[in-house]
């Protein structure tokens, strides 16, 4: 019998995985390998999609303040500042912590831009997604909201869109009315969606002297909760030492009770007799952040107390995100 000849197969372009377009997950992938997309190269890009940034706000100026407006403030607007200058017809960008309808953002009739904070994310990396959001909105009719979706793996982040040299200055409200321009003319609907916003949110002060620190009100007691850029487990230490020396407190009356964390941050949380205000705190806040400091800056093994501490305060950590 005649031999066969082998078969000879036409060569395929090779791509990089950078080259590999985007397909549905039951085609075939792109890479020429035989294999569906989700089974090849859309397993990577699924995972690169939902794997978890623990800080997204890492880099950007007030990275702080970024999670406290993410995770703790009710109402509260920063504006912000394009690497790359307002496009043509963008009076300002603004990023908010919520938006009517839970919108991911909202471009006005005016051309301008809110970017709404607190906001479910599709993938890991709410800087991603929040970026990819606001590129849109840049681009939305005026008078539009942008719906949420999945960020493509490779799109940019905000520090990617965001000038690193500007500055991040919350500003706190007491209600929802800057969402839109004149609540005195809003319709029935919109003053109705208004006023169920404002019933449900807790008094807050951004404290002054003192950076990413916010006092609330709370119907039984007040809270002073204060996200701090150290490393955690050093923080910790730093707190144990404190509180183990009776040097926690923030005046007679407060408490220490234990902290939050969010975002890859700490946030040490206080609880304040319904009396205290905001006014009130900002003096032993200033002065506990100068114990703080001296604290962090020691290196010495803790002492039995100091663990009994910091076990304390870590058994009442609790993560937000």
């Amino acid at each position: 019998m005649a031999k066969k000849r082998p078969q000879t197969k036409a060569t395929r372009p090779q791509l990089t995985d950078e080259e590999i377009p985007v397909v549905g997950a039951r085609e075939p992938c792109p890479c020429g390998s035989g294999r569906r997309y989700k089974a090849c190269h859309g397993r990577a890009a699924a995972q690169a999609a939902t794997e978890l940034v623990h800080r997204p706000f890492e880099g950007l100026p007030g990275e702080c303040d970024w999670v406290a407006l993410r995770e703790l403030v009710p109402a509260a607007t920063a504006e912000l500042t394009l690497k790359e200058g307002l496009p043509e017809g963008v009076p300002s960008v603004t990023l908010a912590t919520v938006l009517p309808m839970a919108w991911p953002a909202l471009r006005r009739d005016d051309g301008s831009v809110l970017l709404g904070l607190q906001n479910d994310t599709a993938s890991g990396d709410i800087s991603r997604d929040l970026a990819d959001t606001l590129l849109r909105a840049l681009e939305a009719q005026p008078g539009t909201p942008v719906k949420g979706r999945r960020a493509p793996a490779d799109g940019p982040r905000l520090q990617d869109l965001l000038d690193p040299k500007a500055p991040f200055e919350p500003v706190v409200h007491p209600g929802f009315e800057f969402w839109v321009p004149d609540p005195e003319n809003a319709t029935p609907d919109v003053t109705a969606s208004l006023e169920r916003a404002n019933a449900a949110a807790i008094p807050t002060v951004k404290l002054q002297g003192v950076d990413a620190a916010y006092w609330c009100e709370t119907p039984e007691k007040n809270h002073l909760r204060w996200v701090m850029p150290h490393l955690e487990e050093r923080l910790l230490d730093a707190l144990a030492r404190l509180h183990a020396a009776g040097r926690s407190s923030l005046g007679e009356g407060t408490r220490l009770v234990g902290s939050f964390r969010a975002h890859g941050l700490t946030v040490p949380v206080w609880d304040l007799p319904s009396g205290v205000t905001a006014d009130d705190i900002e003096k032993p806040a200033a002065e506990f952040a100068e114990r703080l400091a001296a604290a962090l800056a020691t290196d010495a093994p803790l002492t039995a107390d100091e663990r009994r501490a910091r076990g304390g305060l870590t058994n009442r950590q609790v993560t937000l995100s």
